[in-house]
């Protein structure tokens, strides 16, 4: 069933658990993950980013997305992650997007702020959840995860909500975009004083690569969405030069791929603890 995340992070937040987003550039990841969650009774967001749009166009993905949330057994968020522009949020509320992120944390922030509340007044009159973003999540390939004067303080958490009335908060701790070069080192305290200054569900970027540890600690402390993408295909990497190795057939091979990216998606909900929520 299609939902928005304030439908599914409100209980998370209250269960002291984490419902995974899970980006999906194609239908091979799509079914995946969407067969991950009904088989453990999950909710489950899947999306796609403004970046991985080259590797898969919004109008020609939206349509299945969509279709595949609305037949699922489970609670299913379509999500727009790091939308970057005004128009291309636009466009996937418009292509049926149950939720959006509009990420101008790179930016100004003042007009962070006001771009992501004009976001919210337009999503919120289609029926969509709003995540925003303040402080910088960095990106591992450059190691700038590691520049605490880009995390996130209680009071801009606090500011940015008040002024924009997103429903999710992203959240900078620590963590980067990609695979991490070096263990990320979390300020967990930081996570906690954040938690304890705001009320809306929080939001952990660069999921991919952390402990079991990190995850449960974060989730602990008050995270309840957690984004994965790049463990998702490093799995399907692993699966089809399996399958190539042994000789496997294209649609053997395509099929062993789906598997591995299943199960990669299992041992996340298992982690986050979202398993038998739905």
């Amino acid at each position: 069933m299609l939902c928005n995340l304030i439908e599914v992070l409100k209980k998370a937040q209250e269960g002291h658990y984490a419902v995974g987003l899970f980006n999906t550039t194609d239908t091979d990841m799509l079914e995946a993950a969407i067969a991950a969650a009904e088989e453990l009774r999950s909710p489950i967001i899947i999306g796609t980013a403004e970046v991985l749009l080259p590797s898969g166009e919004l109008d020609l993905i939206a349509p299945s997305v969509i279709a595949r949330a609305k037949a699922a057994s489970v609670p299913v968020v379509v999500h727009y992650d790091h939308g970057l522009t005004f128009e291309r949020c636009m466009q996937a509320l418009q292509l049926g997007f149950s939720s959006i992120m509009f990420d101008g944390s790179a930016g100004d922030e003042d007009e962070n702020i006001a771009l992501t509340a004009e976001v919210v007044k337009i999503a919120h009159a289609f029926g969509a959840s709003v995540e925003g973003e303040i402080g910088h999540v960095g990106q591992a390939s450059s190691e700038d995860n590691a520049d605490t004067d880009s995390y996130t303080t209680p009071e801009e958490a606090a500011d940015f909500i008040a002024r924009t009335g997103v429903d999710a908060l992203a959240v900078a701790i620590g963590t980067a975009h990609g695979a991490y070069k070096s263990k990320p080192k979390l300020d967990i305290g930081r996570l906690k004083e954040i938690r304890a200054a705001v009320d809306t569900p929080l939001v952990l970027h660069g999921g991919s690569g952390l402990s079991d540890d990190d995850f449960r600690n974060t989730i602990r402390e008050g995270i309840a969405k957690v984004n994965i993408f790049t463990d998702l295909c490093l799995a399907g990497n692993r699966a089809m030069a399996e399958g190539l190795e042994a000789g496997m057939a294209y649609l053997d091979i395509r099929n062993h791929k789906v598997a591995a990216i299943k199960e990669a998606v299992k041992a996340k909900i298992m982690l986050f603890g979202s398993a038998g929520k739905a």
